[in-house]
């Protein structure tokens, strides 16, 4: 199957039923990300301009990840045998 239809056949076949917010991820995929062999994407020949790409476009909307938290120092285990001085 070829197409934007194929493509979601195949998925709903696979997965019997895709979410809303599934279906539209997959619709800013198809419209902005995948090119055709002369290089434009489905937004370039529908609005005759070019657009960012949509990595750039992603990272310029999501911020940024906190920092990681810092370890915590381990406490200081027991031995399971403890030496006697003879």
């Amino acid at each position: 199957m070829e197409g934007r239809n194929g493509q979601l056949a195949l998925h709903h076949q696979g997965r019997h039923r895709l979410s809303d917010r599934k279906l539209a991820a997959l619709t800013a995929v198809h419209n902005y990300h995948i090119r055709r062999p002369d290089g434009t994407t489905a937004a370039e020949r529908f609005f005759g301009c070019t657009h960012e790409t949509l990595f750039s476009q992603v990272l310029q909307r999501m911020p940024l990840p906190s920092r990681p938290a810092s370890r915590r120092p381990r406490p200081p285990t027991q031995p399971y045998l403890i030496p006697l001085a003879a």
